[in-house]
């Protein structure tokens, strides 16, 4: 028997209603709430929530001096359409450059890596 069950994920940033917006659009989410705390409701899915840090430093990819400390991997059916799209809406390209992989590494505007995986 489980001891607990997952809640949320929360995500630091500097700006929570623009990063939980960035991601509603990204995985066509609700975003509920203002302030220092705004939730994510996914359909069929796990909620996020997103939390202001005064102070926050973005992590940095691959570097082990500014841990990534988690990332989401987000699958999608077009990888090359996924792209499009995170670009569009913000994100920027860490390491896909790599068209071999079924997988490839952005971070979301506050500096969050995130992966998008071909299913």
């Amino acid at each position: 028997m489980a001891l607990a069950k997952l809640g949320v994920v929360v995500l630091d940033c500097p700006d929570p209603r623009a990063l939980a917006g960035f991601y509603a659009e990204l995985l066509d989410g609700t975003v509920e709430g203002e302030g220092e705390w705004v939730d994510l409701k996914v359909p069929g899915g796990q909620s996020l929530a997103f939390q202001a840090a005064p102070g926050f430093v973005a992590p940095q990819w691959p570097a082990p001096d500014r841990s990534q400390q988690f990332h989401l991997d987000l699958t999608v059916e077009d990888l090359d359409a996924a792209e499009a799209g995170a670009l569009a809406l913000g994100a920027k390209p860490l390491d896909a450059t790599d068209r071999s992989r079924g997988w490839r590494v952005y971070a979301d505007p506050a500096g969050h890596p995130f992966c998008l995986c071909a299913c």
